[in-house]
């Protein structure tokens, strides 16, 4: 295995849209790890793509055949929910780059697991205002608005993301995702000079 680019950053920070665009990046190649969650589908959601949907039993059974290599749960309005990182046979091949999407503690597992050698962290971080913007947005595209559940998550966020865990995280670089154009060329700089430095 090459090394794993891990993004990470609070709700509605633009993790995805960031994602999205790496992977149409033709300068990098990089696969990717699907996570899976057991939360519902959200509007324009497929399964296998933004995650693969799966039920608590579905984690039980992953996490007893020890495939599981980190797992996150939260305690929503809706219940549990949760979201983890299996590991198959043929997830990660040698010489590969990975693009993966978490958060810090996950972040942390990834690389107790892997080693901190093979990891890229990219930390996504957006004013806290234009976020809730953002996060307000989106709920009202979905069908069903869970309004509660985003002031949850956006509150959760706090506690979750502190200045203290980025620090034991061992986060040192931000990039701010104020103009998404800028905020990916500065992330494409980053990952070009980790990966030859890595090399």
């Amino acid at each position: 295995m090459g090394k794993i680019v891990y993004l990470m950053g609070k709700s509605s920070s633009g993790k995805d849209t960031v994602y999205k665009r790496l992977l149409q990046q033709k300068e990098f190649f990089f696969h990717t790890v699907v996570l899976y969650t057991t939360r519902p589908v959200r509007a324009g959601e497929t399964d296998g793509v933004e995650y693969h949907f799966t039920d608590e039993a579905g984690f039980q059974k992953l996490q007893k055949e020890g495939k599981v290599i980190e797992d996150r749960s939260y305690n929503t309005v809706q219940g549990m929910w949760r979201y983890f990182t299996v590991v198959e046979k043929e997830t990660f091949q040698p010489g590969k780059n990975y693009l993966m999407i978490g958060t810090l503690e996950s972040y942390k597992k990834v690389c107790a697991y892997f080693g901190r050698e093979k990891m890229i962290p990219v930390f996504i971080d957006l004013d806290d205002g234009e976020r809730l913007q953002r996060a307000l947005d989106r709920e009202r595209t979905q069908e069903i608005p869970q309004y509660e559940e985003m002031c949850r998550r956006y509150l959760a966020d706090v506690q979750d993301f502190s200045v203290e865990k980025q620090a034991a995280a061992g986060i040192q670089k931000r990039f701010i995702n104020d103009d998404l154009d800028r905020c990916l060329s500065e992330i494409l700089e980053y990952i070009r000079g980790e990966l030859c430095f890595g090399n």
